[in-house]
């Protein structure tokens, strides 16, 4: 795929990306890129950094990150719930049919997790680094970025059986594809371009 192609591809992708945040499931009241200034001042660049050097490591991090937030505002809203680990009490949408041995890049949320959580612990939420991290690795290809609404709140459920229901199956058809978009208000071109973020 040429450079244009790519970078054509990450700027539909980025425009979808800022749908999906307000697919219904996400109840917080998103703010500007301001919302951190003063609880945690260096949140962004924190998370910045650690994004950009995961994606200099290992470039196809950057599509992988992408597809990591879709997968988590596909199911429940734009709230982390991908990030949760099975336990007692959740069946972790980790485990579900579109994310088992695919989806990647946990370790990347979890390492800018870490990192914000030494200046600033317990204020920067999940859900947010997940967002920011979707816009920065885009941006770290040389593709667009663009201001992410922050304020989102992580969920402390997830439900495996909603991912399976409501995430892009590897084995669906077109018509299951276009179906399953449409019933997220996306389009056919729309979900092509969300489909070009798989690596």
């Amino acid at each position: 795929m040429g450079y244009s192609t790519v970078f054509a591809t990450l700027s539909v992708i980025s425009l979808l990306l800022l749908l999906l945040s307000s697919i219904n499931g996400c109840e917080a009241q998103l703010s500007s890129q301001n919302f951190y200034s003063s609880s945690c001042p260096n949140a962004l660049s924190t998370i910045r950094t650690v994004i950009r050097s995961a994606v200099s490591r290992e470039r196809r991090m950057a599509g992988s990150l992408i597809r990591l937030h879709f997968h988590d505002c596909f199911v429940q809203g734009c709230d982390a719930s991908i990030m949760l680990d099975e336990t007692s009490t959740i069946q972790s949408e980790k485990t579900a049919t579109a994310n088992v041995n695919s989806a990647r890049g946990f370790n990347v949320i979890e390492d800018a997790k870490s990192a914000v959580e030494k200046i600033c612990p317990g204020v920067v939420s999940c859900a947010d680094i997940l967002a920011i991290a979707a816009r920065d690795s885009s941006a770290a290809v040389g593709g667009p970025s663009w201001d992410v609404q922050l304020g989102r709140r992580d969920s402390t459920t997830a439900s495996r059986a909603l991912a399976n229901r409501d995430l892009p199956s590897p084995f669906a058809n077109l018509q299951n594809l276009t179906d399953l978009f449409s019933r997220k208000n996306l389009n056919a071109k729309e979900m092509v371009a969300l489909s070009g973020i798989y690596d």
